[in-house]
């Protein structure tokens, strides 16, 4: 699959190349910045990664700004994770911009559904229309909590 690069009028672009991705400054934001992956082993970020449609977000001096990778099958389902700007980068509506060159990707047109979770942003992912599941009874979850340990001090 070809990869797919958009561009901001602030200099900002995405790219879904991973070959682009500073791997180092994703792992320690979900390793030590994130509530959902604290003390996420780096090869688990790397294995996530190669198995992930990947949107690395860069800021105009080429580092990284933010980040976000899709579990798809590319034909029916598609689950948004791993989804962040980094702090000095917020603030200029990157998220949304972030959220919708991704949603526009072509690889992700015509699924059937579309998941994620998140504790707290809630406010952004409405505005590309997620609702609460319209069945939760229907969805059930195997789920191993903590799985990397407990989070250090720092």
């Amino acid at each position: 699959m070809p990869f797919t690069e958009y561009h901001h009028p602030h200099q900002y672009r995405i790219s879904t190349d991973p070959t682009q991705l500073d791997v180092t400054a994703i792992h320690r934001y979900l390793a030590e910045d994130s509530y959902w992956a604290a003390n996420i082993p780096r090869a688990t970020v790397e294995r996530a990664i190669q198995h992930s449609l990947n949107f690395g977000l860069y800021a105009p001096d080429g580092r990284l700004a933010g980040f976000a990778r899709v579990i798809t099958d590319y034909a029916s389902f598609a689950w948004l994770c791993d989804v962040f700007v980094l702090p000095e980068f917020r603030g200029q509506g990157l998220s949304k911009w972030l959220m919708t060159c991704l949603w526009a990707h072509p690889e992700l047109q015509g699924l059937r559904r579309k998941m994620l979770a998140t504790l707290d942003a809630h406010g952004l992912y409405t505005q590309f229309g997620f609702v609460p599941l319209a069945a939760p009874e229907r969805f059930l979850e195997l789920r191993t909590a903590n799985p990397y340990g407990a989070p250090t001090a720092n």
